[in-house]
């Protein structure tokens, strides 16, 4: 029976998730910080232009999608709540008002996050990112 787990060579270096998660904010390549990580709004690049980095491993799926609402929704509700109290406005203006400001928001962010998830998994050597990997022999 063939094994198919592979380890990491212990001579690579390991890869600082701060700097790549900052770059992947700035939607710049997690490796070099200058080439740019997307193509469009939310398609992540093949490989950077700047560095040939392999970018096509991340595997973001909907977790940045997750968390762009989930922050917008936290920064958002309580200011709402606030607006209520203090300038009692009429309900349709108050939520037509925060949903444009929500959507806003959320456009803002979905494409920082997502290159925060590509980053981390690049720091990381999650799917695919780490490239420096040995086959275990097979007992």
């Amino acid at each position: 029976m063939e094994n198919n787990d592979h380890i990491i060579a212990p001579n690579v270096a390991e890869r600082e998730a701060k700097p790549a998660m900052l770059r992947g904010w700035r939607r710049k390549c997690p490796n070099c910080g200058t080439g740019p990580l997307l193509k469009g709004y939310l398609t992540v690049r093949d490989t950077c232009e700047v560095c040939s980095e392999e970018l096509h491993h991340h595997r973001a799926d909907d977790g940045p999608a997750y968390v762009t609402i989930l922050i917008c929704g936290h920064l958002l509700a309580p200011l709402m709540m606030l607006m209520f109290e203090v300038f009692r406005p009429n309900a349709l203006v108050l939520s037509v008002g925060f949903m444009v400001a929500f959507v806003a928001l959320a456009l803002y962010m979905l494409p920082r996050i997502k290159g925060v998830f590509v980053g981390l998994q690049w720091a990381k050597r999650m799917h695919g990112f780490g490239r420096d990997v040995t086959p275990v022999a097979a007992e």
